[in-house]
């Protein structure tokens, strides 16, 4: 019986075995796996963002204006204007004086010191109603030492065209003060300007270009020709094509809806619209008095090689006292004694490598060691040589 199993088992056997060295084999031997391609580059895109309409555009007509009046601080507590060295002031007060009904004699001098001249500057915003209240800012035209505790009597605001838009009156609060004494003087913050919150009341509005005419027109805040593309596709995306036209880089012109209140609705939806903002111009902004250097993501750098070095130059003077000889009858006299040194220490060559990003191209200009007033002129240098592929400009 165990012979007729192993017999009929036998044939099992060495399939098993077949299969098991199979395994063996290619444990033992493994597979060589064919080598691994290079990684390509990788190009960094210029990389977009997205921003809504009302923070890249504006409606044409619909801005501020700048009101500006002249008027008379009283109450002060001596420290107005001098009236002999700012005779405008006496002028202003008689004037004053004059509609109130009181008639001032002529040749009277009168010696004021709780008056002070000032330039009154209020901001209108748009769409201003009559009665509504402006801040306003109260500075001082004279020579008066303090404007603290005094009062703007009422003063015509004008604009541009000459027109009175608001009459401002109220007390001032100025942020400061200040105490004098024996030759003393003790100040804190700046006393000679003010504000006066709500202290002027809007008498006349401006009209709106957005009831007028049947479309208006979007100003772009930076002229941008793909900026322009996009903020017309997204108006036509919402409201169909058609509704909104680009007419250069910097305008797009909208269509309006017939009734006030479907343009209010439209123009609450189209400010909100968002677009996708194109990489903005490469650009290093320079400002030669501070020696502030400014440049966005799209700057890129081009191999160079740049040599600096500083020059400097000390002059040193040293008091010297000159005796005469005895019995010669001269005069000691001090004389001075200068010294001019001039240093200028040699640049070694440093080779700046190409950078396409602004990390690199940072870090290729810290290598050289410059002080910002120094960069000013290294940047230029390099833009002359064309290996800066950016606009450089100062400010």
């Amino acid at each position: 019986m165990s012979s007729l199993l192993m017999l009929r088992r036998s044939p099992v056997l060495p399939v098993g075995v077949v299969m098991l060295l199979a395994l063996l084999s290619a444990w033992v031997t493994p597979v060589q796996a064919a080598p691994a391609a290079a990684p390509a580059p990788v190009v960094q895109p210029a990389t977009a963002t997205t921003a809504r309409i009302k923070e890249v555009a504006t409606v044409q007509g619909v801005r501020p204006n700048q009101l500006i009046g002249y008027g008379l601080v009283v109450g002060l507590d001596g420290t107005g204007d001098q009236t002999t060295q700012t005779p405008f002031t006496t002028q202003s007060l008689n004037a004053m004086l004059q509609q109130l009904g009181v008639t001032v004699p002529a040749g009277t001098s009168m010696q004021l010191k709780n008056v002070a001249a000032v330039l009154v500057t209020a901001t209108l915003p748009p769409f201003a109603q009559p009665g509504q209240l402006l801040d306003i800012t109260v500075s001082s035209l004279g020579n008066a030492k303090s404007l603290r505790g005094g009062t703007l009597v009422a003063t015509p605001l004008r604009g541009a065209d000459n027109q009175i838009y608001a009459l401002a009156q109220g007390n001032l609060m100025v942020g400061g003060a200040g105490a004098s004494a024996g030759g003393s003087k003790v100040q804190v913050n700046h006393l000679l300007a003010g504000r006066i919150p709500g202290g002027a009341t809007v008498e006349r509005g401006v009209l709106s270009p957005l009831g007028q005419g049947d479309a208006l027109q979007l100003d772009l805040s930076s002229s941008d020709y793909a900026t322009a593309r996009a903020v017309a596709g997204a108006i036509n995306t919402r409201f169909g094509a058609g509704t909104a036209q680009a007419l250069d880089g910097r305008v797009v012109k909208v269509r309006l809806p017939p009734t006030p209140d479907e343009r209010v609705s439209f123009m609450a939806e189209v400010e909100n619209l968002k677009v996708e903002m194109a990489a903005p111009a490469a650009k290093v902004v320079v400002n030669a008095r501070t020696g502030s250097v400014v440049m966005n993501q799209a700057v890129t750098l081009g191999p160079c090689a740049v040599a600096h070095g500083n020059l400097s130059v000390t002059i040193s003077t040293t008091p010297q006292v000159s005796q005469p000889a005895p019995l010669s009858g001269g005069q000691t006299v001090v004389t001075e004694k200068s010294d001019i040194k001039m240093q200028q220490d040699g640049g070694a060559l440093i080779q700046l490598p190409a950078g396409t990003r602004l990390t690199e191209v940072v870090k290729a200009l810290n290598s050289l060691g410059a002080t910002p007033a120094d960069l000013l002129t290294i940047l230029q240098a390099i833009k002359a040589a064309g290996a800066l592929q950016a606009e450089l400009e100062v400010i």
